[in-house]
């Protein structure tokens, strides 16, 4: 506490991460896609029917993965914020799913991170930080009862006997979310656990 009162919360910008993470993705996957189906077009003119087909089904394939990050873009886009503050944790997701669980209500938590060996297209390895926050409650039943807009991530992957919000390659947000949890719930929070590694084709 300060002089002043409890320490302000500490919030994560959930969707600003998630909006620069799609336009990115959808930039680059749409750009590939459009220069695959120009080389698609220009081999079928020069007789190279083969090569013209497996371009074009690149092309498409990209083209797609474009098309639908900006079908996706306003629900991912959508303004949500984790935040933790002196009476518990919350997602603040008010287009969404929104939740608030009190420090009271928890026997543990703690920050989950995998680290993924992702094989892209090009046979190049990229390391990636896939980042979660597992919440243990003290009373499971009464807990999920009392938040049946958390039920989607009971034991979602892999946790188990409690919740699993997964926010996926952002290894940025585990330096906030460990003060985070130091300064409002010492008394529960267990650390940074690593899970080793993954690999994953991209």
């Amino acid at each position: 506490m300060t002089a002043w009162g409890p320490p302000p919360p500490v919030v994560i910008d959930l969707g600003k991460s998630d909006t620069r993470k799609v336009l990115i993705g959808g930039s680059v996957a749409g750009a590939l896609g459009i220069l695959a189906l120009i080389g698609a077009v220009t081999a079928f003119i020069d007789g190279e029917p083969v090569g013209g087909s497996i371009a074009g089904i690149i092309g498409i394939a990209f083209t797609f993965i474009g098309v639908m990050a900006l079908v996706k873009f306003k629900t991912v886009s959508r303004p949500r914020k984790l935040v933790i503050e002196q009476h518990g944790i919350r997602l603040d997701d008010p287009q969404g799913a929104p939740w608030a669980v009190g420090w009271q209500e928890l026997g543990a938590i703690s920050i989950s991170r995998t680290q993924e060996r992702a094989v892209q297209l090009a046979d190049a390895l990229v390391k990636r930080t896939l980042v979660r926050v597992d919440l243990h409650p003290l009373d499971p039943a009464r807990c999920r009862s009392a938040h049946p807009t958390m039920e989607p991530l009971w034991e979602f992957h892999r946790v188990q006997n409690g919740y699993r919000l997964p926010l996926g390659d952002s290894a940025s947000f585990i330096g906030p979310i460990d003060h985070g949890l130091r300064m409002f719930a010492p008394q529960i929070y267990r650390g940074v656990i690593d899970e080793g590694f993954s690999v994953g084709l991209h």
